[in-house]
């Protein structure tokens, strides 16, 4: 009978030689990491090449992790995004210039009037359809709590250009939202 193995005894096995529990993990967690690769990605297709890097980066770095650091499920969340944010970058991501009067003029809230109340599939639609600066931050700072010094040094751009892009993407999703009568659905 085989019993499940914690991730801690998988990455024991795995560091030992036995490669099979690789597999065991990539099927445990592959549909963490695809969710988080879907909300930086374009589209499907350019999220399963991210989800596809993220686990190769895993599987070569796993002996770099450190249980004592935090969780596993943390760690891969975060080679994932690292493997999102190497690929943007290597398009060359391109930030709408930003208009620091936005910024400054702009109260910081954290509340996005309504999209808490989108379901995941519609939120992950509407952030797709962002530009990839406007998407890019708006990940960083909202889903995966980034600071602005954080998103200004992974993506080598000021924190005003990381304000005003996370200020611009939600006034882009706000305008989106109300006129598009989208359906809310809530729980």
């Amino acid at each position: 009978m085989d019993i499940e193995k914690t991730d801690i005894e998988l990455i024991g096995l795995l560091l030992k030689g036995d490669q099979s529990k690789f597999q065991k993990l990539y099927s445990r967690y592959k549909r963490k990491i695809f969710l988080v690769c879907l909300r930086y990605a374009k589209n499907r297709m350019e999220a399963e090449d991210f989800l596809q890097d993220s686990f190769i980066n895993i599987y070569n770095s796993i002996h770099q992790f450190d249980q004592s650091k935090g969780k596993f499920t943390s760690w891969i969340t975060r080679v994932a995004i690292n493997t999102c944010l190497m690929h943007i970058r290597k398009k060359s991501l391109q930030f709408i210039s930003s208009d620091l009067v936005d910024v400054i003029n702009s109260p910081h809230d954290d509340g996005m009037s309504g999209l808490d109340k989108l379901s995941l599939q519609d939120l992950t639609k509407l952030i797709q359809g962002l530009p990839n600066g406007y998407r890019v931050v708006f990940n960083m700072y909202v889903v995966d709590g980034y600071s602005h010094k954080e998103i200004a040094n992974q993506l080598s751009i000021s924190e005003s250009t990381s304000k005003s892009q996370l200020f611009k993407a939600r006034k882009q999703l706000q305008t989106i939202l109300k006129t598009s009568n989208l359906e809310l659905k809530y729980g």
